[in-house]
């Protein structure tokens, strides 16, 4: 039951960019460079309680190492109102090229988090040549806390990769019991052509 004598918070989603040589961040570093840029937004975050208060800013699903991304998903919560677009401005103004900010709204408090409200994600693969055709296999074996999983592909590739000139897309979904990345999947396909970059290009519900 909310407490009706809490503080109240407005949470305010912004979706970022991830690319070019900041693609090779992880995930965790990706995340303390953006509540540095918070910070110097001067933003009225909340912070939690206890004895290590921290910032309460929670981020979409990881991307893998090297992948990047045109929408990605961070959730701020704020002490106080402050105008969507004048949020974005200042957020904008702290943000470095290769992760800025590019988007701000506010959602209600009790929306999904992030990490689970777009269960499917979209991704763009260019390659060094055009390509017509990747051979997908039925089954991929990953190693997972010191453990081996197979993974049927079907369950996660939601239709089969579209093609345009050297580049493909595809979607995958993310499940509660787990999920297939990107790069592991097309490490695992077969195709006349290297594999340049990795993008995500949509999460959608």
């Amino acid at each position: 039951m909310t407490d009706p004598n809490a503080p109240r918070v407005f949470r305010l989603r912004a979706t970022f960019i991830e690319r070019d040589r900041l693609a090779m961040l992880s995930h965790l570093e990706v995340a303390h460079a953006l509540e540095r840029t918070v910070r110097r937004a001067g933003l009225p975050f909340a912070v939690s309680q206890g004895f290590s208060p921290h910032m309460k800013i929670a981020f979409g699903a990881a991307l893998p190492v090297g992948v990047g991304s045109t929408c990605e998903i961070f959730d701020l919560q704020l002490r106080e109102y402050v105008a969507a677009d004048k949020a974005l401005a200042a957020l904008q103004q702290a943000s470095v090229p290769d992760l800025m900010v590019q988007d701000c709204s506010y959602i209600e408090n009790n929306a999904p988090a992030a990490s689970v409200a777009f269960p499917f994600s979209t991704y763009e693969v260019r390659f060094d040549a055009p390509v017509s055709a990747v051979v997908v296999p039925e089954t991929i074996t990953v190693v997972r806390k010191r453990k081996e999983k197979t993974l049927v592909v079907s369950e996660f590739l939601t239709e089969p990769f579209t093609f345009d000139g050297d580049r493909a897309t595809f979607t995958l979904e993310a499940k509660p019991t787990g999920s297939l990345r990107p790069d592991v999947l097309l490490q695992h396909c077969d195709c006349a052509a290297d594999i340049v970059s990795i993008t995500r290009i949509a999460q959608t519900a």
